[in-house]
Protein backbone atom coordinates (compact mmCIF):
# COMPACT_ATOMS: atom_id res chain seq x y z
CA UNK A 1 0.00 0.00 0.00
CA UNK A 2 0.93 3.37 -0.85
CA UNK A 3 0.42 5.70 2.19
CA UNK A 4 1.82 9.02 0.39
CA UNK A 5 -1.06 8.56 -2.25
CA UNK A 6 -3.82 10.87 -1.54
CA UNK A 7 -6.69 8.43 -2.70
CA UNK A 8 -6.83 4.63 -2.49
CA UNK A 9 -8.18 2.26 -5.06
CA UNK A 10 -12.16 3.11 -3.32
CA UNK A 11 -11.53 6.66 -3.09
CA UNK A 12 -10.96 7.24 -0.11
CA UNK A 13 -7.90 9.43 1.64
CA UNK A 14 -4.88 8.11 2.99
CA UNK A 15 -5.65 10.58 5.62
CA UNK A 16 -7.59 13.09 7.69
CA UNK A 17 -7.37 14.44 11.20
CA UNK A 18 -9.87 16.42 13.44
CA UNK A 19 -7.62 18.93 16.08
CA UNK A 20 -9.13 21.16 18.83
CA UNK A 21 -6.79 23.70 19.01
CA UNK A 22 -4.32 25.99 16.59
CA UNK A 23 -1.10 24.50 18.76
CA UNK A 24 -1.73 20.71 18.18
CA UNK A 25 -2.71 22.00 14.13
CA UNK A 26 0.81 23.68 13.70
CA UNK A 27 2.50 20.38 15.51
CA UNK A 28 0.84 18.06 13.15
CA UNK A 29 0.94 19.84 9.79
CA UNK A 30 4.77 20.09 9.47
CA UNK A 31 4.64 16.18 10.02
CA UNK A 32 1.85 15.35 7.84
CA UNK A 33 3.71 17.02 4.76
CA UNK A 34 6.68 15.35 5.46
CA UNK A 35 5.21 12.08 5.17
CA UNK A 36 3.30 13.32 1.64
CA UNK A 37 0.13 13.46 3.18
CA UNK A 38 -2.38 16.26 2.07
CA UNK A 39 -2.11 18.86 5.12
CA UNK A 40 -5.50 20.43 3.82
CA UNK A 41 -7.01 16.98 5.30
CA UNK A 42 -6.14 18.49 8.79
CA UNK A 43 -9.60 20.27 9.72
CA UNK A 44 -10.14 21.97 13.36
CA UNK A 45 -13.30 21.12 15.22
CA UNK A 46 -11.94 17.74 17.41
CA UNK A 47 -13.97 14.55 17.29
CA UNK A 48 -17.57 16.44 17.30
CA UNK A 49 -16.64 17.68 13.67
CA UNK A 50 -15.10 14.19 12.52
CA UNK A 51 -18.27 12.84 13.14
CA UNK A 52 -20.46 15.62 11.36
CA UNK A 53 -17.73 15.45 8.38
CA UNK A 54 -17.52 11.54 7.93
CA UNK A 55 -21.19 11.21 7.85
CA UNK A 56 -21.33 12.38 4.54
CA UNK A 57 -17.63 11.81 2.95
CA UNK A 58 -16.22 8.22 2.82
CA UNK A 59 -13.98 7.63 6.05
CA UNK A 60 -9.62 7.75 5.45
CA UNK A 61 -7.32 4.78 6.22
CA UNK A 62 -6.12 6.36 9.03
CA UNK A 63 -7.79 8.98 11.27
CA UNK A 64 -7.05 11.25 14.17
CA UNK A 65 -9.29 12.58 16.35
CA UNK A 66 -8.98 14.96 19.14
CA UNK A 67 -10.76 14.40 22.48
CA UNK A 68 -9.96 17.20 24.11
CA UNK A 69 -13.08 19.09 25.37
CA UNK A 70 -15.30 16.12 25.12
CA UNK A 71 -17.85 15.45 28.28
CA UNK A 72 -18.19 11.72 27.14
CA UNK A 73 -15.24 10.55 24.77
CA UNK A 74 -16.15 7.12 24.87
CA UNK A 75 -19.95 8.29 23.54
CA UNK A 76 -17.83 10.22 21.16
CA UNK A 77 -15.92 7.32 20.12
CA UNK A 78 -19.24 5.36 19.65
CA UNK A 79 -20.36 8.00 17.25
CA UNK A 80 -17.48 8.13 15.55
CA UNK A 81 -17.40 4.45 14.67
CA UNK A 82 -20.78 4.32 13.76
CA UNK A 83 -19.82 6.73 10.76
CA UNK A 84 -16.29 4.96 10.48
CA UNK A 85 -15.50 2.68 7.92
CA UNK A 86 -14.16 -1.01 8.04
CA UNK A 87 -10.63 -0.73 7.48
CA UNK A 88 -10.28 2.72 9.57
CA UNK A 89 -7.33 3.04 11.85
CA UNK A 90 -7.92 5.52 14.33
CA UNK A 91 -5.29 7.66 16.89
CA UNK A 92 -7.14 9.60 19.51
CA UNK A 93 -5.52 12.35 21.31
CA UNK A 94 -6.78 14.45 23.95
CA UNK A 95 -6.24 16.20 27.23
CA UNK A 96 -7.42 13.71 29.71
CA UNK A 97 -4.29 12.20 31.70
CA UNK A 98 -6.13 9.05 32.89
CA UNK A 99 -5.63 5.52 32.97
CA UNK A 100 -9.41 3.74 32.61
CA UNK A 101 -10.00 6.01 29.52
CA UNK A 102 -6.38 4.96 27.97
CA UNK A 103 -7.59 1.26 28.41
CA UNK A 104 -10.56 1.72 27.71
CA UNK A 105 -10.01 3.36 23.96
CA UNK A 106 -6.91 0.49 23.40
CA UNK A 107 -8.98 -2.57 24.37
CA UNK A 108 -11.86 -1.34 21.78
CA UNK A 109 -9.45 -1.20 19.13
CA UNK A 110 -8.06 2.62 18.88
CA UNK A 111 -4.57 1.98 17.96
CA UNK A 112 -2.89 4.64 20.55
CA UNK A 113 -4.42 7.83 22.93
CA UNK A 114 -1.63 10.20 23.35
CA UNK A 115 -1.91 12.80 25.96
CA UNK A 116 -1.19 16.95 25.56
CA UNK A 117 0.87 18.34 25.32
CA UNK A 118 2.12 16.83 22.24
CA UNK A 119 5.48 17.05 20.90
CA UNK A 120 6.44 16.49 17.25
CA UNK A 121 8.30 13.71 18.01
CA UNK A 122 5.89 11.94 20.30
CA UNK A 123 3.23 12.85 17.48
CA UNK A 124 5.70 11.40 14.80
CA UNK A 125 6.60 8.06 16.35
CA UNK A 126 2.67 7.35 16.74
CA UNK A 127 1.97 7.89 13.39
CA UNK A 128 5.10 6.41 11.66
CA UNK A 129 3.60 2.90 14.11
CA UNK A 130 0.31 3.40 13.22
CA UNK A 131 1.49 3.51 9.24
CA UNK A 132 3.72 0.38 9.75
CA UNK A 133 0.52 -1.26 11.29
CA UNK A 134 -1.64 0.02 8.39
CA UNK A 135 1.24 -2.03 6.25
CA UNK A 136 1.18 -4.95 8.24
CA UNK A 137 -2.56 -5.42 8.04
CA UNK A 138 -2.35 -5.16 4.00
CA UNK A 139 -0.17 -7.21 3.80
CA UNK A 140 -1.13 -10.00 5.95
CA UNK A 141 -4.83 -8.82 6.99
CA UNK A 142 -5.68 -12.64 8.41
CA UNK A 143 -2.68 -12.87 10.49
CA UNK A 144 -3.09 -9.81 12.11
CA UNK A 145 -6.56 -10.09 13.19
CA UNK A 146 -5.86 -14.38 14.31
CA UNK A 147 -3.39 -12.57 16.97
CA UNK A 148 -4.73 -12.54 20.34
CA UNK A 149 -2.78 -12.03 22.77
CA UNK A 150 -2.87 -14.31 26.21
CA UNK A 151 -1.75 -11.78 29.17
CA UNK A 152 -0.41 -14.21 31.96
CA UNK A 153 0.01 -12.88 35.50
CA UNK A 154 2.17 -15.53 38.07
CA UNK A 155 1.95 -14.74 41.82
CA UNK A 156 2.67 -16.80 44.39
CA UNK A 157 0.91 -16.64 47.78
CA UNK A 158 4.64 -16.60 49.30
CA UNK A 159 7.94 -16.24 48.57
CA UNK A 160 10.51 -19.60 47.98
CA UNK A 161 7.47 -21.13 46.27
CA UNK A 162 9.32 -21.35 42.35
CA UNK A 163 6.57 -19.06 40.62
CA UNK A 164 10.00 -17.53 38.73
CA UNK A 165 10.84 -21.19 37.46
CA UNK A 166 7.13 -21.48 36.21
CA UNK A 167 6.80 -18.48 34.42
CA UNK A 168 9.83 -18.60 32.69
CA UNK A 169 8.97 -22.47 31.62
CA UNK A 170 5.65 -21.64 31.01
CA UNK A 171 7.00 -18.81 28.50
CA UNK A 172 9.80 -20.95 26.68
CA UNK A 173 7.11 -23.78 26.25
CA UNK A 174 4.76 -20.75 24.70
CA UNK A 175 7.66 -20.09 22.54
CA UNK A 176 8.90 -23.42 21.63
CA UNK A 177 6.18 -25.69 21.46
CA UNK A 178 3.20 -23.15 20.75
CA UNK A 179 5.48 -21.39 18.35
CA UNK A 180 4.36 -17.79 19.12
CA UNK A 181 5.98 -14.74 20.24
CA UNK A 182 6.31 -14.29 24.07
CA UNK A 183 7.48 -12.43 26.46
CA UNK A 184 8.23 -12.26 30.18
CA UNK A 185 7.75 -9.09 32.01
CA UNK A 186 9.88 -9.35 35.46
CA UNK A 187 8.65 -7.24 38.09
CA UNK A 188 10.88 -8.24 40.79
CA UNK A 189 12.83 -4.87 39.88
CA UNK A 190 15.82 -5.66 42.25
CA UNK A 191 15.86 -9.32 42.73
CA UNK A 192 14.17 -10.67 39.45
CA UNK A 193 15.61 -13.96 38.54
CA UNK A 194 14.03 -14.62 34.70
CA UNK A 195 16.83 -13.52 32.69
CA UNK A 196 19.54 -15.40 35.19
CA UNK A 197 17.56 -19.00 34.46
CA UNK A 198 19.09 -18.03 30.91
CA UNK A 199 22.33 -17.20 31.77
CA UNK A 200 22.03 -13.75 30.42
CA UNK A 201 21.93 -9.92 32.25
CA UNK A 202 18.44 -7.59 31.85
CA UNK A 203 18.31 -4.96 29.21
CA UNK A 204 17.77 -1.64 31.10
CA UNK A 205 14.97 -0.80 29.65
CA UNK A 206 12.04 -1.54 32.48
CA UNK A 207 12.76 1.89 34.40
CA UNK A 208 11.99 3.72 31.36
CA UNK A 209 9.32 2.15 30.67
CA UNK A 210 7.32 1.88 34.06
CA UNK A 211 8.26 5.97 33.60
CA UNK A 212 6.79 6.12 30.46
CA UNK A 213 4.75 3.46 29.45
CA UNK A 214 3.12 4.98 26.33
CA UNK A 215 5.80 5.30 24.72
CA UNK A 216 6.61 1.38 24.86
CA UNK A 217 6.78 -0.03 21.05
CA UNK A 218 8.58 -2.41 18.61
CA UNK A 219 11.79 -0.19 18.02
CA UNK A 220 11.43 0.46 22.17
CA UNK A 221 11.61 -3.18 23.10
CA UNK A 222 14.42 -3.93 20.37
CA UNK A 223 16.79 -2.14 22.48
CA UNK A 224 15.02 -2.79 26.11
CA UNK A 225 14.71 -6.82 25.67
CA UNK A 226 17.05 -9.64 26.32
CA UNK A 227 16.46 -12.63 23.82
CA UNK A 228 17.37 -16.25 24.43
CA UNK A 229 15.46 -17.63 22.00
CA UNK A 230 14.21 -16.11 18.39
CA UNK A 231 10.69 -15.98 20.04
CA UNK A 232 11.31 -15.38 23.51
CA UNK A 233 11.87 -12.03 25.07
CA UNK A 234 12.28 -11.19 28.75
CA UNK A 235 11.87 -7.26 29.59
CA UNK A 236 13.46 -7.54 33.18
CA UNK A 237 15.72 -5.37 35.40
CA UNK A 238 18.23 -5.54 38.64
CA UNK A 239 18.09 -2.49 39.55
CA UNK A 240 20.53 -1.58 43.01
CA UNK A 241 18.33 -1.54 45.92
CA UNK A 242 16.26 1.41 46.50
CA UNK A 243 17.32 3.04 43.44
CA UNK A 244 14.13 3.44 41.46
CA UNK A 245 10.68 4.98 41.90
CA UNK A 246 7.36 3.73 42.25
CA UNK A 247 5.42 3.15 38.95
CA UNK A 248 3.25 5.71 38.55
CA UNK A 249 -0.50 4.60 39.32
CA UNK A 250 -1.80 2.44 35.56
CA UNK A 251 1.77 2.30 34.82
CA UNK A 252 1.95 -1.74 34.91
CA UNK A 253 -1.08 -1.88 33.28
CA UNK A 254 -0.59 0.21 30.18
CA UNK A 255 2.96 -1.70 29.98
CA UNK A 256 1.47 -5.27 30.09
CA UNK A 257 -1.02 -3.82 27.58
CA UNK A 258 1.90 -2.45 25.50
CA UNK A 259 3.60 -5.50 25.51
CA UNK A 260 0.62 -7.64 24.59
CA UNK A 261 0.47 -5.35 21.01
CA UNK A 262 3.79 -6.50 20.45
CA UNK A 263 3.78 -10.09 21.46
CA UNK A 264 1.35 -13.12 21.23
CA UNK A 265 1.65 -13.95 24.93
CA UNK A 266 3.02 -12.13 27.69
CA UNK A 267 3.52 -13.66 30.98
CA UNK A 268 4.20 -11.64 34.39
CA UNK A 269 6.08 -12.45 37.05
CA UNK A 270 4.79 -10.56 39.90
CA UNK A 271 6.47 -10.51 43.39
CA UNK A 272 3.06 -10.97 45.94
CA UNK A 273 3.70 -7.59 47.93
CA UNK A 274 3.74 -5.70 44.43
CA UNK A 275 -0.32 -6.50 43.80
CA UNK A 276 -1.02 -4.04 47.51
CA UNK A 277 -0.07 -1.09 45.93
CA UNK A 278 -0.32 -1.90 42.42
CA UNK A 279 -3.38 -3.70 41.59
CA UNK A 280 -3.61 -2.73 38.17
CA UNK A 281 -1.17 -5.16 37.19
CA UNK A 282 -4.28 -7.58 37.19
CA UNK A 283 -6.48 -5.45 34.97
CA UNK A 284 -5.11 -6.47 31.32
CA UNK A 285 -5.01 -10.15 33.14
CA UNK A 286 -6.41 -12.80 30.63
CA UNK A 287 -4.98 -15.99 32.81
CA UNK A 288 -3.76 -15.44 36.42
CA UNK A 289 -1.38 -18.22 37.53
CA UNK A 290 -1.80 -18.82 41.57
CA UNK A 291 1.22 -20.42 43.35
CA UNK A 292 1.12 -22.08 46.12
CA UNK A 293 1.77 -25.14 48.39
CA UNK A 294 -0.14 -27.27 51.05
CA UNK A 295 0.08 -25.32 53.93
CA UNK A 296 -2.00 -23.45 56.71
CA UNK A 297 -0.26 -19.96 55.67
CA UNK A 298 -1.10 -21.08 51.60
CA UNK A 299 -4.01 -21.97 52.52
CA UNK A 300 -5.27 -18.42 54.17
CA UNK A 301 -3.24 -16.47 51.63
CA UNK A 302 -5.26 -18.46 49.23
CA UNK A 303 -8.62 -17.11 50.14
CA UNK A 304 -7.37 -13.75 50.13
CA UNK A 305 -5.80 -13.81 47.36
CA UNK A 306 -8.39 -15.47 45.34
CA UNK A 307 -11.09 -12.55 46.69
CA UNK A 308 -8.52 -9.85 45.34
CA UNK A 309 -8.56 -11.32 42.10
CA UNK A 310 -12.03 -11.60 41.87
CA UNK A 311 -12.23 -8.00 42.71
CA UNK A 312 -9.59 -6.92 39.98
CA UNK A 313 -9.83 -9.16 37.63
CA UNK A 314 -13.53 -10.79 37.54
CA UNK A 315 -13.10 -12.31 33.82
CA UNK A 316 -9.70 -13.28 34.13
CA UNK A 317 -9.05 -17.37 34.39
CA UNK A 318 -7.89 -18.34 37.64
CA UNK A 319 -5.26 -21.86 38.00
CA UNK A 320 -3.90 -23.03 41.33
CA UNK A 321 -0.74 -24.54 40.97
CA UNK A 322 1.01 -26.46 44.02
CA UNK A 323 4.60 -26.33 43.46
CA UNK A 324 7.21 -28.47 45.06
CA UNK A 325 4.79 -31.10 46.02
CA UNK A 326 6.75 -33.74 48.20
CA UNK A 327 9.22 -31.46 49.44
CA UNK A 328 7.74 -31.82 52.88
CA UNK A 329 4.70 -33.37 54.07
CA UNK A 330 1.59 -31.39 53.92
CA UNK A 331 -0.39 -29.26 56.85
CA UNK A 332 -3.21 -29.38 55.12
CA UNK A 333 -4.65 -32.36 52.74
CA UNK A 334 -5.52 -31.82 49.28
CA UNK A 335 -9.00 -32.11 49.81
CA UNK A 336 -9.26 -29.92 52.89
CA UNK A 337 -7.18 -27.35 51.23
CA UNK A 338 -9.55 -27.27 48.09
CA UNK A 339 -11.94 -27.03 49.65
CA UNK A 340 -10.93 -24.06 52.34
CA UNK A 341 -10.15 -22.07 49.07
CA UNK A 342 -13.24 -23.16 47.13
CA UNK A 343 -11.05 -23.56 44.02
CA UNK A 344 -9.56 -26.89 42.30
CA UNK A 345 -5.63 -27.09 42.50
CA UNK A 346 -5.14 -27.17 38.75
CA UNK A 347 -1.78 -28.96 38.60
CA UNK A 348 0.68 -30.27 40.85
CA UNK A 349 4.10 -29.00 40.21
CA UNK A 350 6.22 -32.26 41.81
CA UNK A 351 9.99 -31.77 44.01
CA UNK A 352 12.81 -32.55 42.13
CA UNK A 353 15.96 -30.22 42.68
CA UNK A 354 18.17 -32.33 40.26
CA UNK A 355 16.03 -31.49 37.26
CA UNK A 356 16.38 -28.33 38.43
CA UNK A 357 20.02 -27.75 39.40
CA UNK A 358 20.94 -29.77 36.13
CA UNK A 359 19.44 -26.88 33.92
CA UNK A 360 20.80 -24.25 35.94
CA UNK A 361 24.07 -25.33 35.82
CA UNK A 362 23.79 -25.15 31.92
CA UNK A 363 21.89 -21.64 32.21
CA UNK A 364 18.65 -22.51 31.00
CA UNK A 365 14.82 -23.71 31.57
CA UNK A 366 13.65 -27.58 32.98
CA UNK A 367 11.24 -27.47 29.87
CA UNK A 368 13.94 -27.23 27.49
CA UNK A 369 16.93 -29.32 29.26
CA UNK A 370 14.62 -32.06 30.02
CA UNK A 371 11.79 -32.06 27.71
CA UNK A 372 10.48 -35.36 29.40
CA UNK A 373 10.92 -35.00 32.85
CA UNK A 374 8.63 -35.43 35.58
CA UNK A 375 8.83 -31.04 36.12
CA UNK A 376 8.57 -30.45 32.51
CA UNK A 377 5.48 -32.86 32.38
CA UNK A 378 3.85 -30.44 34.87
CA UNK A 379 4.93 -27.24 33.54
CA UNK A 380 3.31 -28.87 29.79
CA UNK A 381 0.43 -29.72 32.09
CA UNK A 382 -0.24 -26.09 33.05
CA UNK A 383 0.41 -24.68 29.39
CA UNK A 384 -2.09 -27.04 28.10
CA UNK A 385 -4.82 -26.58 31.25
CA UNK A 386 -4.05 -22.08 30.01
CA UNK A 387 -4.61 -23.21 26.03
CA UNK A 388 -7.33 -25.80 26.40
CA UNK A 389 -10.13 -23.71 25.44
CA UNK A 390 -9.05 -21.09 22.94
CA UNK A 391 -10.65 -22.78 20.43
CA UNK A 392 -14.04 -22.37 21.44
CA UNK A 393 -13.44 -19.19 23.77
CA UNK A 394 -15.96 -16.86 22.41
CA UNK A 395 -14.02 -13.74 22.34
CA UNK A 396 -16.58 -10.21 22.77
CA UNK A 397 -16.82 -8.32 20.27
CA UNK A 398 -15.61 -4.53 21.03
CA UNK A 399 -17.82 -1.78 20.05
CA UNK A 400 -14.59 -0.17 17.96
CA UNK A 401 -14.03 -3.22 16.50
CA UNK A 402 -15.12 -2.31 12.87
CA UNK A 403 -12.05 0.15 12.71
CA UNK A 404 -9.74 -2.62 12.75
CA UNK A 405 -11.21 -5.30 10.68
CA UNK A 406 -10.20 -5.79 6.82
Amino acid sequence: MNMTAKLDATGREAFAAYVADDTTQQTIIPIVEGLGWNSEMVFSGGIASAVRALGAMPCPEFLIVDLSGSTDPRADMQALADVAEEGTLVLAIGDVNDVTLYRDLIHAGVFDYLVKPLTGELLQQAILSAQDALVAAEDGPEQHEDLGTKQIVCVGVRGGLGTSAIATNLAWLLAEHKKEPTAILDLDLYFGTSAMQFDLEPGRGLSDALDNPNRVDGLFLERAVVKPHERLSILAAEAPVGALREPVDGALEQLVTALGENYTNVVVDVPRQMLGDHADVLLAATDIVLVTDFSLAAARDCIRMLAHIKQQAPRADVYVVADKVGMVPNEVEEKDFENSIEHAVDVKIPFDPKSAMAAAQKGTVVAEDQPTGKLASAYKELLHAIHADDADADKQKSWLDKLLKK
